[in-house]
């Protein structure tokens, strides 16, 4: 840039392009949409770090036990749902590889079968809103952000429907494949119940309440921002992991 910008006799410090960084620092800086990307990421890190997303999976994965290939389900639920509590990729993907892949594998998955849900999963976080991508693409376009999110809600859900639906197509066609999941504990409904109140609930009312404002004009996506993260706040100290560590 430096060299582009020279011009004959002209001393360093007056490049023009110093002037210019400076100029398109400011600019990026000055976007009132690209405030609400920090937010999102601290919505999400507080959620993952209180361990919520460890219960929300255990609770799936036992209301789930049921259905055909019940705990690639089960992964394809939680990071649907987590994928709206943060809007980026990575953390879905080591959360849910730590956690699902390891319990697929001992269950007698298909490693291919195994991956490929935690990736498809994984990757939801930058289609279904609030995605990060979304935000940053809207700022850079010139485009609303909320058309954006409205626009992107019903092809991200319908999208990991119809991974479920694969999956558990494929776990009915092809049982060897995803073998039904099998566990010594007998839950009654009432204890499912309870499970899903602890863990499902609290997190999808602060998710609906946050993409809700948006989508309906009741508050701008930094304002919603703000309310997720300091809902994600009282979400960790409600399960008492909001510790200094």
């Amino acid at each position: 840039g430096s060299y582009a910008y020279f011009h004959p006799g002209q001393a360093f410090v007056d490049n023009r392009v110093f002037y210019l960084l400076t100029q398109n620092t400011f600019t990026v800086m000055n976007n009132d949409a690209l405030v609400s990307i920090p937010l999102f990421l601290l919505m999400g890190y507080l959620i993952e770090r209180a361990g919520i997303l460890d219960n929300l999976f255990k609770s799936l994965q036992i209301s789930t036990r049921r259905v055909p290939g019940s705990l690639a389900v089960a992964t394809l639920a939680t990071c649907a749902l987590f994928a709206t509590a943060t809007g980026i990729v990575g953390a879905v993907v080591t959360l849910m590889g730590l956690l699902a892949f390891p319990q697929m594998m001992r269950a007698g998955y298909d490693t291919r079968l195994a991956s490929g849900v935690l990736c498809a999963g994984g990757c939801l976080g930058i289609l279904i809103p609030p995605s990060i991508m979304l935000i940053v693409y809207a700022a850079q376009a010139g485009i609303s952000v909320v058309k954006l999110y409205a626009a992107a809600f019903v092809p991200g859900f319908l999208l990991a429907g119809m991974y479920i639906v694969y999956v558990i197509v494929i776990a009915i066609l092809k049982p060897q494949k995803a073998p039904p999941y099998t566990d010594p504990t007998r839950y009654t409904i009432p204890q499912v119940a309870a499970l899903l109140t602890k863990s499902f609930f609290p997190l999808a009312l602060l998710i609906l309440a946050v993409l809700g404002s948006i989508m309906f004009g009741l508050a701008t996506p930094t304002e919603a921002a703000a309310v997720g993260a300091f809902g994600g706040g009282v979400l960790a100290a409600a399960y008492r992991s909001l510790t200094w560590a």
